[in-house]
C-alpha cells in the first residue's frame, strides 16, 4: 500500500500554518498552535484516528482565535485531501457514537469528494477557557470544504460544554479512522459505482 501521507503549508496576511499528516499513524501529535483547548481536541482526531500530525499555526490570536481556528481547519482539510490520494480501497464512509459522562456524540462522515457540513450542537457555554464554541463549526466547515467530504455532526445528549466537544472531536477521529481504513476486499476498486470519487 502506498503511503498516505501529506504536508501542506497556508500563508495568509492572518494566519501562518504548516500541517503534515500520516493517515496510517499511530496517534502521535505535535502541535503548536496558541490556542490550548483547540489543541486539546486534535489530540482527541489523532489519538482515536490513529492519525499521526504536525501542526504549527501562527495566527493573529491578539485580536481572537477565529482565523487560526479556521484556517487551521483548511489547511488540514487540504492534506487530507492530498493524502487520501485516489481512495481506490477505501472504506469510505465512517461514523461513531462517543459518550463522556453525560454527553453523547455522533459523527458520520462520507469521503464523497462533495463538501458538506451538518452540525447540530447546542453548546450550553459561549466558551470554553477562552475558546469562543461557535469556532467549532469554523474549523468543521474549513476542513469539510477542503477535504471534499460530508460531515454530520449531532450532540445528543450533554450538559457540560467541554464535554459536549470532547465527544464531538472523539467521534470524529473514530469515524475517520473507520472511513480511511483499507479494505482488502476492495483492493485497488473504487468505493462508488459512479467509478471515481
Amino acid at each position: 500500500m502506498a503511503e498516505r501521507t501529506a504536508s501542506v503549508e497556508r500563508n495568509t496576511l492572518e494566519t501562518q500554518i504548516k500541517v503534515s499528516v500520516n493517515l496510517d499513524g499511530t496517534g502521535q501529535l505535535n502541535i503548536d498552535t496558541g490556542v490550548p483547548f483547540l489543541e486539546h481536541m486534535i489530540d482527541q482526531i489523532a489519538r482515536h484516528g490513529l492519525i499521526d500530525m504536525d501542526i504549527v499555526a501562527k495566527g493573529d490570536l491578539h485580536i481572537d482565535d477565529h482565523h487560526t481556528v479556521e484556517d487551521l481547519g483548511i489547511t488540514l482539510g487540504q492534506a487530507f485531501a492530498k493524502a487520501v490520494g485516489d481512495k481506490k480501497g477505501m472504506t469510505r464512509y465512517g461514523h461513531a457514537y462517543v459518550p463522556l459522562d453525560e454527553a453523547l456524540s455522533r459523527v458520520v462522515i462520507d469521503f464523497s469528494g462533495r463538501p458538506g457540513l451538518e452540525m447540530n450542537v447546542d453548546f450550553t457555554r459561549a466558551s470554553i477557557g477562552r475558546l469562543d464554541t461557535q469556532l467549532f463549526w469554523e474549523f468543521f466547515q474549513g476542513f469539510v470544504n477542503h477535504a471534499g467530504v460530508t460531515l454530520h455532526i449531532d450532540n445528543l445528549k450533554g450538559f457540560n460544554a467541554h464535554h459536549q466537544a470532547e465527544t464531538i472531536f472523539k467521534a470524529f477521529g473514530r469515524a475517520l479512522r473507520m472511513a480511511l481504513a483499507m479494505d482488502e476486499r476492495m483492493a485497488g476498486m473504487m468505493p462508488s459505482t459512479k467509478g471515481s470519487l
